[in-house]
């Protein structure tokens, strides 16, 4: 009986550890809000890691090294009895082929972030359902870093998981929380989602998919044609720029990517790099102290 019941146990165990598909790592800052007692922001942060890492978020299997490595920046800068806002910061990284470098896919923050949270309170993820606007938050960018990741594998492979981000978004539009309508302005969670699932912008996918599995990807075997189509993915970028120079999505991109570009075309083969680095000043100026970098 003992026997059997330890076999229950360790193939449970495999179950949810295939089951869990991110390494997210939660952390709450609440250094900015007075008082002396901080315990309900360690809940929280507690809570959070263990309702994230914990959750079943797809329908694949995902073997403990492939789970994705992310992290999510909660500060709190206000509190009133159960009412807390701040804004969270969200990055997630992916490894690259026959390499231990991890490349940072998606870094964004987000100011718009509000909610309602009383200590040992449970959040759960009900896709067909606003909770909260905790839980909303924070699935909504659990499905974007899938989709992100899913993206640099297969080409818009991340469309399941870029329209779970949406249905999220517009079960919270009637909320009255800010961020989930196109009237909260722009570079908001309506924003990122619409211009990520928009024709409009499918060069911006296409050079997610191409920078990293044509180019980080080969970079160990062959630097000068990752180098390439690492700068082909860019040149597509700035057709993107071409009819909408502000284009929210290659604000994305700069802010995951500008210091990595500069890293590639600093070192290794020689690359002509002029006309990669006009463009990515038209694209990027405000890192435009970084592309003087590339030689």
């Amino acid at each position: 009986m003992r026997k059997t019941l330890q076999i229950l146990v360790i193939l449970f165990t495999v179950i949810q550890l295939k089951a869990q598909e991110l390494n997210c790592s939660i952390t709450v800052n609440s250094d900015k809000v007075p008082g002396s007692n901080k315990q309900i922001f360690t809940t929280l942060e507690n809570t959070l890691n263990e309702f994230v890492n914990q959750t079943r978020w797809t329908n694949s299997n995902y073997k403990p090294q492939e789970r994705i490595d992310c992290n999510l920046t909660i500060t709190i800068l206000e509190q009133s009895g159960n009412d807390f806002k701040g804004h969270i910061q969200i990055q997630s990284s992916r490894p690259i082929y026959n390499s231990s470098y991890l490349t940072p896919l998606f870094n964004f923050k987000d100011d718009d972030f509000s909610f309602k949270y009383a200590e040992f309170e449970p959040l759960q993820f009900n896709e067909n359902t606003f909770e909260s606007n905790l839980v909303s938050i924070v699935s909504f960018y659990v499905y974007t870093i899938l989709g992100f990741d899913s993206d640099t594998f297969s080409l818009n492979g991340g469309t399941p998981f870029f329209t779970k981000a949406q249905n999220i978004l517009v079960q919270a539009q009637q909320s009255g929380y800010s961020g989930w309508n196109q009237n909260d302005g722009t570079g908001t969670r309506f924003t990122l989602i619409d211009n990520l699932l928009s024709p409009t912008y499918s060069a911006f996918r296409t050079a997610l998919y191409e920078y990293h599995i044509k180019g980080l990807d080969v970079m160990t075997e062959d630097q000068i044609k990752a180098k390439n189509k690492i700068a082909e993915s860019i040149y597509s970028l700035k057709s993107i720029f071409d009819t909408r120079p502000n284009a929210f999505l290659l604000r994305v991109f700069m802010d995951s990517k500008a210091s990595e570009i500069v890293s590639v075309f600093s070192s290794g083969p020689r690359f002509d790099a002029l006309k990669l680095k006009e463009d990515l000043l038209r694209i990027s100026p405000i890192n435009a102290a970084k592309w003087s970098e590339i030689e």
